[in-house]
C-alpha cells in the first residue's frame, strides 16, 4: 500500500461528525497525553548523566552545603519551568494559540535574533546529550561485566573490557526506537525508562545509606576548581527546559496544559555506585541504567527528529522521497507507516553519534561544558524574559526586579561552572590516549 502523506502535519478533514472528534483546536490528531505520560517524559529526561553525578557534587560540597545548593535549584528549575509551560499557548496560557517548540514559543513571543540564539543553546544540547548518553550506557553495560570479573576473580584482577561493543549494541537498539514517528507515540517507551530511574535510584540510595562517599585529599586550587564543577552538576542536573514544549505538546487539552504540567513537578535524587558489593545488586542497577538510557535517548533525540523534518518539509515541499509513506503490516503490531526519509536521515544521525561517543569517550566532560552554556539561556533567561513579555510587567517594579536578579545570578553560576568544566576538560585531554581500550 502505498499514498501521499506528509508526515508533520496532518490535515483537518472536511467532513465532521466522528472524525472531527479526534481533531483538535489546530487541526492536528487529537493529543492524548497526560500528567502520568508528562512526568514519565520529564523524569526520564532529568535522571541520567547529570544526576547519577550528584553524589561525587555533595562529596565536593560537603553534607550542609551541598543538600542547600541541590534545594535551592531544584526550586530554581520548578519555578522557571511553571513561566516556561505558561508560554505553551500564547498570548493566553489557556486560551492562546500553541506553540509547538522552544523555538515556536521564543518566537511568538520575543522574536528576533533570540530566536536562533534558543535553537543554537537548544540543539546543541540535545545533541551532545544524545552523544553523551551512548557513552553512559555503555558504561553501565561493562560495569555489569566488570562486576561479575571481580566477583569471580577477586577485586585486584585486572579486568579489562572494551566500551565499543556495548556502544554499538546501544546504537543498534537505537536504530530501531527511532522510527518511533514523534513524542506521541514514545510514552510506553519513557514510562519503561522512568520506572528504572526509581528502581536504580532506590538502590543506589540505600547503597549510600550504606557507606558514604567521601572525598579524596586534593590541593586548594584543585578544591576550588572541583567546587565550581559540583555547582554546575547540580544546578545542571533538574534542568529538563530544553524539552518542556515538547512535551507538553503532547498533553490534552482539559485541563489546560500547563495545568497538566504543575502536577508532574517533584524532587529526584540518584546518587552514583562506586563500588562493587553486592554484586548482583549493582549488576541490576546498572542494567536498570542502560535501560533508562535507552528511552532517554529518544526523549532527547525527537526534537531534534521533529525540527530537520519539518525544515526539510517547509523548503522541499514537492518531494516525494520527504513525503511519501508506505503502509507496512507488522505483526503483533499492526500497520506501521514508513517513511524513507526518516529512516535515512535518523539512522544516519544515530550512527553519527555513536561514531563520535566511540572516537571522544571523555565526551561526557565536553558534556558539562555545553550544559553550563545552556543552562542559562533555556532554563533561566528565556523562560523569565517571556513571562515578563507575556504579562507586560513594569519595569522595575518589586517581582521585575527579583527576576532580574534571580537570571543575572543564575548566569554568574554558568559562567563559573563553564569555568570547572574548562578545567576539567584540559586535565582530560592530557590525559587521552587516542583509540586505547576504555576501561
Amino acid at each position: 500500500m502505498e499514498f501521499q502523506k506528509n508526515s508533520m502535519y496532518i490535515e483537518t478533514p472536511e467532513n465532521g461528525g466522528d472524525v472531527q472528534k479526534n481533531i483538535d483546536d489546530d487541526g492536528r490528531s487529537k493529543r492524548t497525553g497526560t500528567w502520568i505520560t508528562a512526568s514519565a517524559h520529564i523524569i526520564t529526561a532529568v535522571i541520567g548523566s547529570g544526576v547519577l553525578s550528584l553524589a561525587w557534587a555533595i562529596a565536593q560540597l560537603g553534607w550542609v552545603v551541598g543538600p542547600a545548593v541541590l534545594f535551592a535549584f531544584s526550586f530554581i528549575t520548578y519555578f522557571t519551568s511553571t513561566l516556561l509551560a505558561d508560554c505553551y499557548r500564547s498570548p493566553d496560557p489557556v486560551t492562546g494559540h500553541r506553540n509547538y517548540t522552544y523555538m515556536d514559543v521564543v518566537r511568538s513571543i520575543l522574536g528576533g535574533k533570540k530566536v536562533q540564539l534558543c535553537g543554537l543553546a537548544q540543539y546543541i544540547n540535545l545533541v551532545g546529550v544524545t552523544i553523551g548518553y551512548t557513552i553512559t550506557a555503555s558504561i553501565s553495560m561493562v560495569a555489569v561485566k566488570r562486576s561479575d570479573c571481580f566477583h569471580k576473580y577477586g577485586h585486584d584482577a585486572k579486568c579489562y573490557i572494551s566500551n565499543y561493543p556495548y556502544m554499538i549494541i546501544f546504537a543498534c537498539i537505537q536504530l530501531v526506537l527511532s522510527q518511533i514517528p514523534n513524542f506521541h507515540k514514545l510514552s510506553w517507551l519513557s514510562i519503561v525508562a522512568a520506572i528504572m530511574s526509581f528502581t536504580y535510584a532506590s538502590i543506589g540510595l540505600g547503597l549510600s545509606i550504606a557507606k558514604v562517599a567521601v572525598g579524596v585529599d586534593v590541593s586548594g586550587s584543585e578544591k576550588v576548581w572541583r567546587t565550581f564543577q559540583a555547582i554546575g552538576d547540580i544546578a545542571f542536573a533538574y534542568a529538563f527546559s530544553n524539552v518542556l514544549i515538547e512535551i507538553q505538546d503532547t498533553l490534552k487539552s482539559t485541563p489546560s496544559e500547563n495545568k497538566h504540567l504543575e502536577m508532574t513537578h517533584q524532587g529526584i535524587f540518584s546518587p552514583g555506585f562506586g563500588f562493587y558489593d553486592p554484586f548482583w545488586l549493582i549488576d541490576f542497577a546498572n542494567v536498570c541504567i542502560a535501560i533508562h538510557l535507552v528511552g532517554a535517548y529518544q526523549v532527547f533525540c525527537q526534537p531534534i527528529f521533529g525540527f530537520v523534518e519539518r525544515w526539510c518539509s517547509e523548503h522541499w515541499p514537492e518531494s516525494q522521497f520527504i513525503k511519501r509513506e508506505y503502509a507496512i503490516n507488522v505483526p503483533f503490531y499492526g500497520v506501521y507507516y514508513l517513511n524513507l526519509f526518516r529512516l535515512v536521515w535518523r539512522s544516519a544521525y544515530v550512527i553519527v553519534t555513536a561514531v563520535v561517543a566511540m572516537i571522544f569517550p571523555f565526551f561526557n566532560d565536553f558534556l558539562g561544558l555545553i550544559g553550563s552554556l545552556s543552562f542559562w539561556p533555556l532554563t533561566v533567561f528565556f523562560p523569565i524574559e517571556m513571562y515578563i513579555k507575556q504579562t507586560q510587567m513594569k519595569k522595575y517594579s518589586f517581582t521585575w526586579t527579583w527576576l532580574k536578579i534571580l537570571s543575572w545570578a543564575c548566569l554568574i553560576v554558568s559562567i563559573v561552572a563553564a569555568a570547572g568544566s574548562i578545567q576539567g576538560l584540559t586535565q582530560d585531554l592530557k590525559k587521552f590516549k587516542p583509540f586505547q581500550t576504555q576501561q
